[in-house]
């Protein structure tokens, strides 16, 4: 055989031992997969979760990954589009074989989801504030429920601020409309008369608030407290906030406390219409915690932009991964099976200085903190639980779920538990 020849034959060689190692490779990585909206009217909150995933795993990786191996994160856009979500999801499973997802936002993108994780019996971590009723094997809420934001921004309302009189205002979508269902059910609970709650619903996007701005201050001009709980959402902020201060609304006559308005919001806003007023979230940027400190020092770092902020979903991202990565530590394994038993009673540090566990009904321990928004788009904390909230799946308010329970643990596992019937109802029990 001529030098040529014998040059050919090793180059063929090593380009098959090439492709042979890289496939050894692929085969020993942990895919994660990324289910964030790219583009679309949700891409401005959601790439931001994107980033923080890459963050997270980047970091995984220097510390040498999970189980010896490195994490190899698969990211796919559903574009701020339902349906899509679920193509996506099953495509991450099935076609690209992650071990597991963190993905959505909107309410309606995970229960868009949710059949796909459960028929195939694959993991979501869900990193947004939501209306709870729901508790599935297949998704870990690391976001707040009801119990975690709206009814202690209500309680805070009322003890400390003395309000009487309550607009409910939220976009039109499920969010918005079953958490008022639960505020309302409690407000009235606690005494407060029908005549005394104004609710309204808009469309997202909206714009035209002069109408309802002036209905909102005739309704707070009896002389009782009023406040607005808001959840509203997404760019209609912007000129709801804007009409508020141009018709003399400020926040010492009627506080807005929003469930929806965060750092990455307040980003893109001139803050001046909206200092003063407040929003409820487990977690603000301005925390001063060691952890929390590091925490922004490192997104700094990996953005390449001191500007950019950080934000609640970004924190419940945070847990979430550092919770399955614990799980399967504990577990010695990724199968979503094994992993669901080993991440119930898992605990991590939260970065305002507490610790955030997993509960038996995959909902997550949080503190909850009232911020103040300033002229900087940031938040001073005016007030904050003693302790972390623990996330109740199940309303304690809404007839149809004050008799439910949810428990992943075994031997229970069943996500809606009635009490009073003794039964397990609903799927994926």
């Amino acid at each position: 055989m001529d030098k040529k020849a014998v040059t050919l034959k090793w180059a063929a060689l090593a380009a098959s031992m090439a492709l042979s190692f890289n496939a050894l490779a692929a085969e020993g990585t942990i895919k994660v997969g990324i289910l964030h909206s790219l583009s679309g009217t949700m891409a401005i909150s959601e790439t931001t979760l994107k980033d923080t995933m890459l963050m997270l795993i980047d970091e995984q990786n220097k510390q040498g990954g999970v189980l010896g191996k490195k994490l190899e994160p698969v990211v796919v856009d559903p574009a701020s589009n339902w349906p899509l979500f679920a193509e996506k999801a099953r495509e991450l499973i099935e076609k690209d074989k992650v071990d597991v997802v963190f993905g959505c936002w909107t309410s309606v993108s995970r229960k868009s989801v949710l059949p796909v994780f459960e028929e195939l019996d694959s993991l979501l971590f869900y990193p947004v504030q939501y209306e709870g009723e729901e508790s599935s094997k297949n998704v870990f809420y690391t976001g707040a429920a009801p119990n975690q934001q709206a009814i202690p921004a209500v309680d805070y309302l009322m003890n400390e601020m003395g309000v009487k009189r309550w607009v409910l205002a939220g976009t039109d979508y499920v969010y918005p409309r079953t958490t008022n269902k639960i505020l309302a059910a409690y407000l009235k609970d606690k005494g407060v008369a029908d005549s005394d709650i104004m609710i309204n619903y808009t469309p997202f996007g909206y714009s035209d608030w002069q109408s309802i701005v002036s209905d909102i201050k005739k309704f707070g001009a009896t002389g009782k407290k009023t406040a607005v709980v808001s959840t509203i959402n997404g760019d209609a902020n912007v000129p709801f906030y804007k009409e508020l201060a141009a018709q003399g609304v400020e926040a010492s006559d009627i506080p807005v406390v929003a469930f929806s308005v965060g750092e990455e919001e307040l980003s893109g806003m001139d803050t001046s219409p909206l200092v003063g007023h407040l929003a409820a979230w487990n977690y603000f940027m301005s925390v001063d915690t060691e952890q929390n400190n590091e925490f922004v020092e490192k997104w700094h770092k990996f953005i390449k932009d001191d500007q950019r902020v950080t934000n609640d979903p970004m924190e419940a991202s945070y847990l979430g991964f550092n919770m399955w990565v614990k799980a399967v530590e504990k577990a010695g394994t990724t199968a979503s099976d094994v992993v669901q038993d080993a991440i119930i009673g898992v605990t991590v540090p939260n970065l305002t200085g507490g610790y955030a566990t997993m509960m038996p009904n995959h909902h997550i321990t949080k503190p909850v903190l009232i911020g103040e928004i300033q002229d900087d788009g940031q938040f001073v904390t005016v007030w904050e639980t003693k302790d972390e909230v623990a996330g109740d799946a199940w309303s304690d308010f809404l007839p149809g779920s004050k008799d439910l329970f949810a428990s992943w643990e075994k031997p229970m596992s069943c996500g809606s538990f009635n009490v009073v019937s003794g039964k397990c109802a609903g799927s994926n029990q």
